[in-house]
């Protein structure tokens, strides 16, 4: 493999295979210049749907229920800096993989652990997904409108947002505090936990009495009628999020609507009539004549794409924010750094490498 490129250029990771966030924080990592190990069952390449999130890594293959492959895999972590697993509580510790093993053999090893209820708790054993973890957390009783049943935000803020990212998070600050201790230690990242700390700025609203539990009726949940998506003219959508007074008044100019007369922009008794009022001016143009419209201005109003017609937006093409890997339309790595800049990620190999010639230098 050739030498790789971004900040975490020559730190070691291995992945126990999972699904979704686990996966998803190796490939941020890998994305970072990490030199990611995927550990999977024999048989499972190519692989099916999450086969994308494999860019970036090298794939051995090894059964966990063999003593002498887990005694290879735990050559593999003697010579790692990470580990990466995403089972339930107890399974890698019965496994022989468990954090006391594995730090007995690497005592710098960083060993970062992945459950939607963490690692104790009365709900730690259950099964769950992103839409069980947010439900718990206050989080998908927010998101909806007024009136109607709450709406699951695909799988980002349980899965991905409160998940991978805080791994990932908690990698990162684990292996700065190794520069000091010399010692690696244990992670444990629950998705109910990433979320509530998404959700920071809603908890200390309603602290302060300024957000209620009735969905639809806040700030940022499309109570008012100046952070919304409105249907044009040909059945598509427009998104407003115009919360500041001056870009407020930009958007109302760009309407072509007289605040004279109008409610307060934040009276929440006046929030039907702006609504019902932008809906029938916004309902009178296409998507794309109203976008032409706010082009360059302040007024906060983006016409709401579809994965496809993102692909073709000027300003993610500009920033060259999506890139095709293996035929597959995908995130760049982001962030971006100045001086050492990430490379493009390689596809997710066709075929396991044998697992005894991973990190042979070392």
């Amino acid at each position: 493999m050739a030498s790789r490129q971004g900040p975490l250029a020559g730190i070691r990771v291995v992945e126990l295979a999972g699904i979704g966030p686990g996966p998803h924080a190796a490939l941020l990592l890998a994305d970072l210049g990490a030199d990611v190990v995927r550990v999977q069952r024999p048989g499972m390449l190519p692989g099916f749907m999450e086969r994308p999130q494999w860019r970036g890594r090298t794939i051995v293959e090894a059964n966990l229920k063999e003593q002498a492959d887990i005694e290879k895999v735990l050559g593999l972590l003697e010579r790692a800096d990470v580990l990466l697993e995403g089972f339930r509580p107890g399974v890698t510790e019965r496994m022989g993989l468990g954090p006391d093993e594995a730090l007995a053999r690497n005592p710098r090893l960083i060993y970062g652990r992945m459950t939607g209820w963490g690692q104790h708790g009365p709900m730690a054993d259950r099964a769950g997904h992103d839409i069980n973890y947010i439900s718990l957390t206050g989080v998908l009783n927010a998101i909806g409108h007024k009136g109607e049943r709450p709406v699951p935000p695909l799988n980002m803020v349980g899965d991905f947002g409160g998940g991978s990212m805080f791994l990932v998070f908690g990698v990162l600050a684990a292996l700065v505090e190794r520069q000091s201790s010399g010692k690696g230690q244990v992670i444990d990242s629950a998705m109910v936990d990433g979320a509530l700390a998404l959700s920071h700025m809603i908890w200390g609203m309603r602290g302060m009495g300024l957000w209620s539990d009735e969905r639809g009726t806040n700030l940022l949940d499309t109570g008012m009628a100046f952070y919304d998506t409105y249907e044009t003219s040909d059945g598509k959508y427009l998104a407003v999020g115009c919360i500041e007074p001056q870009f407020y008044a930009e958007f109302l100019k760009g309407l072509e609507v007289d605040p004279e007369g109008l409610p307060a922009q934040l009276d929440p008794n006046g929030q039907e009539q702006l609504k019902k009022l932008f809906a029938e001016r916004i309902k009178t143009r296409t998507r794309d004549e109203w976008a032409a419209v706010f082009e360059g201005t302040d007024a906060c109003v983006t016409p709401v794409l579809t994965f496809t017609e993102a692909t073709e937006n000027g300003h993610i093409a500009a920033r060259e924010s999506l890139v095709e890997i293996d035929g597959v339309v995908q995130h760049a790595p982001a962030p971006r750094f100045s001086r050492t800049p990430s490379g493009t990620p390689t596809p997710p190999p066709s075929e396991a490498t044998p697992i005894d010639e991973v990190w042979a230098d070392r």
